[in-house]
């Protein structure tokens, strides 16, 4: 397991990264970036993989987001063009179904309407050049969210 959490010694918060017997031996690097991102590397079949994980502030955080997007745009810049990179984690996003003008970076199978995380996520992944995967295939509503605040 690789983990990044807070530095303040109260044990909140934080992300990690678990890997099975066969992968754990394939890192080639990690690194912590904050208590929100972690980065790591590995050894694959035919590329290298670029894996961070992220856990991004709630919507009413704003000045938190900046702060967020900012450090994750910079992480990327570091990813070896040629590595097959994968963004993931809570983002605490709603992108919606509307793919109308962002058809090259996500499909049609979002859930709800977009809010203000999703708009600034999916405008993160144009200006990255990443695909939001979780809406490309249909799948069960369910499936789409992990939980549902009382505020949408």
């Amino acid at each position: 397991m690789y983990y990044s959490c807070r530095d303040d010694g109260l044990h909140r918060g934080g992300v990690a990264l678990i890997f099975d017997r066969k992968t754990n031996k394939s890192p080639m690097e990690w690194k912590p970036i904050n208590h929100r991102i972690i980065r790591a590397r590995l050894y694959s079949r035919f590329s290298k993989l670029t894996i961070v994980q992220c856990y991004a502030p709630t919507e009413d955080a704003a000045g938190e987001k900046d702060e967020f997007y900012s450090k994750l745009q910079k992480v990327l810049t570091y990813i070896p063009k040629h590595d097959i990179t994968i963004v993931m984690g809570d983002l605490n996003a709603k992108v919606g179904s509307d793919n109308t003008g962002f058809e090259e970076y996500m499909g049609k199978h979002g859930l709800g309407v977009r809010n203000k995380n999703g708009e600034r996520f999916l405008e993160f992944c144009t200006w990255s050049n990443l695909v939001i995967g979780g809406t490309i295939f249909k799948h069960k509503d369910i499936h789409k969210e992990t939980r549902n605040s009382a505020d949408g």
